[in-house]
């Protein structure tokens, strides 16, 4: 596909219609990682932030921002989700932590937008509950992994 597909023949933005697609198991991966100070991650794991479960509050916000994605993205459709699985990896060599976030759906189009802002939205929610302790934390490396399903396939990202 060379095309942007959310432009007309006349230049102007529109959902793309996709009513007479078939229904398809679909799968998307994504991931990202916020790197933080040594001592902000150790809060995290020790579960000793004042806030309460960093991890665990993240990962309802990233279930919960896939499933309102469409709310946020102007040309998203809104889907009906199978699945939203949202894990976390603490890397303390990197001083970071790790979230991958997979999210399925049986319909007409794709969920790649779901997972990439799950992963978005539990990586925002990881430096609004430490940022009183850690301002300079960076996101980064937020980006499509996997998808699967539909007409173009599987499609994996290169390591």
């Amino acid at each position: 596909m060379n095309q942007l597909t959310h432009f007309n023949p006349s230049g102007e933005a529109h959902m793309v219609d996709v009513g007479e697609k078939p229904l398809a198991q679909r799968i998307a991966i994504a991931q990202g990682s916020i790197t933080m100070l040594e001592s902000t991650l150790a809060l995290i794991q020790e579960g000793g932030h004042k806030k309460g479960d960093v991890l665990g509050i993240a990962r309802i916000a990233g279930i919960m921002a896939a499933k309102k994605t469409s709310d946020l993205i102007p040309l998203c459709h809104p889907l009906q989700l199978s699945s939203v699985k949202v894990d976390f990896n603490c890397d303390t060599e990197k001083n970071r932590v790790d979230c991958h976030a997979t999210v399925k759906t049986t319909g007409p189009t794709g969920v790649e937008m779901e997972a990439l802002t799950a992963v978005q939205i539990a990586l925002l929610t990881i430096y609004d509950m430490c940022k009183a302790v850690d301002k300079g934390m960076i996101m980064g490396d937020i980006q499509l992994v996997e998808k699967r399903g539909g007409k173009s396939g599987t499609w994996v990202r290169e390591k």
